[in-house]
């Protein structure tokens, strides 16, 4: 059963926007008190955060389709739909966020790192909202606008400061295994680890972080054996430290051609020429492999190398090799730039936010892109009249039926707005009758403007009081 999961294709959607209320306020002796839908409530957010507990997206490997929950629509009475609850997903530390595309949109590194994937959709206004002087009594309210829908790939890269490379069966499991409290699985036969371990070494008082990662072998930059599978897990590690099997049975093996062949692979993946090395000869135990240690040592220490001689299984030289590693860690620690607390950066759109395009394409068709004019259509309800004539409006306020008239269109060309696979197509007339202008201006009510019957009735009340009490005082006795 897998049980480490180092890369994974996630599909996120937002929540949807909650649509807003057309209602109008009615009571006792007030039948048409004027429109009080309320607006609906905002789309939760997809976010990324990392979090140290989190070691492999696993999780997200059985459950690759994840979704926030939508805003609640408006109700009467001035009442907002309540907000959609952001969905918070737990990720590794240095997990990367990639598009498709394979472009990378998010290096996750450092805990509480967040990253939004999917951002909710804004809810719709209600008609209490787009109440105005010009427009007393909207009978419509905006729909709430669909949230994102994003396809990521999210890919782990183990962060550690020493990662340890070789061959399958060189002992990088039991290296790990003797230096730390890491259990990984030990076995006589090659590819015994099929994923990395992690270990946390203590040499003095500096504390550090080793990882095995599995065997490399020639090909392995091209995706032979499990090579390009686990090769990033090396990228964000400090050291590189090679292990040599000075025991091996293979015939064709040396440590010096193992050392080249795995120097040949590391520079074909890229990236890791700055970092330094070390060199453990290891199973010295054995008395064909410490002699050969012997004779390799110095043709490595000529190439530069600092050489360790050590055995895992009898415990010997591992104490030199973790203040060793110890020492390069602490200079590659000090080299590093200070990092910076993690911030919360905020980057709000631009105020304005107006601009569109008119585009006329081959097949005749104009296609109008922009943020607000694609937004709009989406919150119209097309099965409202009056809702189509503000739309109209809000449109030529814009300019769009401007721009249509210079590029070219005539009535009755057809128009989109939005993208290819999510526009809405419609015969453009310059002036556009939406037919609740037969009612009056576009947006009113004409029974708010006519007297309501219970008022006349008191007024000719009190008309006819006035008119008694008038001849009572014209009224002169005898």
């Amino acid at each position: 059963m897998t049980t480490f999961v180092d890369r994974v294709e996630l599909h996120v959607a937002a929540g949807n926007g909650g649509h807003g209320c057309a209602s109008v306020h009615r009571e006792k002796f007030k039948p048409l008190g004027g429109p009080d839908g309320g607006n609906g409530g905002r789309g939760g957010d997809v976010i990324l955060t990392v979090d140290q507990s989190v070691t492999t997206l696993l999780d997200y490997h059985h459950s690759p389709h994840r979704k926030a929950t939508n805003g609640k629509p408006g109700e009467g009475g001035n009442r907002s739909g309540k907000d959609g609850q952001d969905l918070v997903l737990p990720v590794p530390d240095g997990t990367v966020v990639l598009d498709r595309q394979g472009n990378v949109l998010a290096d996750m590194v450092g805990h509480g790192t967040s990253y939004v994937a999917a951002q909710g959709g804004r809810g719709g206004l209600g008609n209490a909202a787009l109440a105005s002087a010009r427009r007393k009594a909207p009978g419509f309210a905006l729909l709430g606008v669909p949230g994102d829908l994003q396809d990521i790939v999210l890919e782990l890269k183990t962060v550690a400061d020493v990662a340890l490379v070789g061959y399958p069966s060189a002992g990088k499991s039991s290296l790990i295994s003797v230096l730390s409290a890491a259990k990984p699985k030990i076995a006589d036969y090659p590819f015994t680890t099929l994923v990395p371990n992690l270990g946390v070494v203590t040499a003095g008082s500096t504390v550090y972080t080793i990882a095995d990662v599995p065997g490399l072998i020639p090909g392995a930059s091209q995706g032979k054996g499990l090579g390009l599978e686990f090769l990033r897990h090396v990228e964000r590690c400090s050291v590189l430290v090679h292990v040599l099997d000075t025991a091996t049975l293979e015939s064709d093996r040396d440590p010096l051609s193992d050392l080249d062949i795995i120097e040949a692979e590391l520079r074909e993946y890229g990236g890791l020429d700055n970092r330094p090395r070390i060199v453990v000869l290891n199973k010295i135990d054995v008395p064909d492999g410490k002699d050969l240690a012997e004779m390799v040592r110095p043709d490595l220490e000529a190439r530069g190398y600092r050489v360790f001689e050590v055995s895992a299984v009898a415990h010997m030289g591992l104490k030199e090799l973790s203040f060793g590693l110890a020492e390069l860690v602490g200079k590659a620690r000090a080299a590093k730039p200070k990092e910076e607390a993690t911030r919360i950066v905020i980057r709000p759109k631009a105020v304005d936010d107006a601009g569109f395009t008119v585009v006329r394409e081959e097949d005749g068709l104009y296609r109008v892109r922009g943020e607000k004019p694609e937004r709009w259509v989406r919150q119209t309800d097309f099965s409202n009249d009056e809702a189509v004539g503000y739309l109209a409006d809000r449109l030529n306020r814009l300019g769009v039926e401007d721009q249509l008239m210079k590029a070219g269109a005539r009535s009755g060309d057809g128009v989109a707005i939005g993208p290819e696979d999510n526009a809405v197509v419609f015969d453009w007339e310059p002036t556009v009758m939406a037919g609740a202008e037969m009612l009056g201006r576009r947006g009113e009510d004409h029974r708010f403007e006519e007297p309501r019957p219970a008022a006349q009735r008191r007024r000719d009340k009190q008309a006819e009081r006035d008119e008694a009490t008038q001849e009572f005082d014209d009224f002169e006795p005898f």
